[in-house]
């Protein structure tokens, strides 16, 4: 029995041993980080729908990314159009990064000059690239255009319309 009890304990022993070399490891890793550029959004060239006509029937006056006036209602476009421009912005930041793109969705105000009280909405901002597939910054930079549609009322006072408040177009890494 004293040699059943002895080959006993040497056998847990032996497994009690094996059992705590195996219920731990140890490993190592490495850690690492890159700092990309930050992106940035520099306008170039604000918004400017140019010289249009009102009329008594209300319309709009549309600017494309593009820079192209299209026209519904009672607004009409003159041979002198003036300065006509989309908002022309510089995104730059890091090569081949793509980025979003955050235009306005509440209308903005344009207040007539010098007439207090007058004023027209602009509103359905678009972009190129467009806001659904945002834009890749191809050798870091890229334009970024916006055009927006004009609300002008019947019989709109004359004058020059300006914001008072520039509206805001945001870019964000994705």
């Amino acid at each position: 029995m004293k040699k059943v009890l002895s080959l006993m304990a040497i056998i847990s022993v032996f497994f009690a041993a094996t059992a705590v070399a195996q219920t731990s490891a140890t490993a190592t890793a490495n850690a690492s980080a890159t700092v990309i550029t930050p992106i940035t959004l520099t306008k170039t060239l604000d918004l400017n729908f140019g010289i249009l006509a009102a009329s008594p029937i209300p319309g709009t006056l549309k600017i494309t990314p593009a820079g192209i006036r299209t026209t519904t209602g009672g607004v009409s476009t003159l041979s002198t159009a003036g300065t006509v421009t989309p908002a022309i912005f510089s995104v730059a930041g890091e090569d081949g990064y793509s980025y979003a793109i955050t235009l306005p969705l509440i209308p903005v105000v344009l207040h007539n000059t010098t007439h207090a009280g007058a004023f027209m909405l602009a509103t359905n901002f678009t972009s190129s690239p467009a806001v659904i597939t945002g834009g890749v910054l191809t050798g870091g930079s890229q334009a970024l255009n916006v055009g927006a549609t004009l609300f002008v009322g019947p019989n709109q006072v004359n004058g020059l319309y300006t914001t008072s408040i520039p509206f805001p177009v945001t870019v964000n890494y994705n």
